[in-house]
């Protein structure tokens, strides 16, 4: 259970850098993350940090592919976790 809170931790944290990086990126006109690549660090447990790093730095708030997907990401690793801990692993 401490690898999974340290896993979390650290996808956070890689998500918050990976989309404030984009954004200075976008702002620049420079080099920019894939728009995949945010997604799958999103689906790999980053969407909380990534999530509200959008929004407190408006940054993909215009997109419906992040408005609407990375909530829904969180909503269906929500939906796993409560699974986990109530079922325990058997259901997976």
């Amino acid at each position: 259970m401490k690898f999974l809170y340290i896993y979390l931790i650290i996808i956070n944290l890689i998500a918050v850098i990976v989309t404030i990086h984009d954004k200075r990126a976008a702002v620049k006109g420079t080099w920019r993350v894939k728009e995949n690549t945010l997604l799958l660090i999103s689906a790999l447990g980053g969407s909380p940090a990534m999530y509200l790093t959008m929004l407190l730095i408006r940054h993909k708030t215009r997109k419906p592919k992040f408005m609407v997907g990375i909530p829904l990401i969180l909503i269906v690793e929500l939906i796993i976790i409560y699974l986990v801990l109530h079922y325990g692993y058997r259901i997976l």
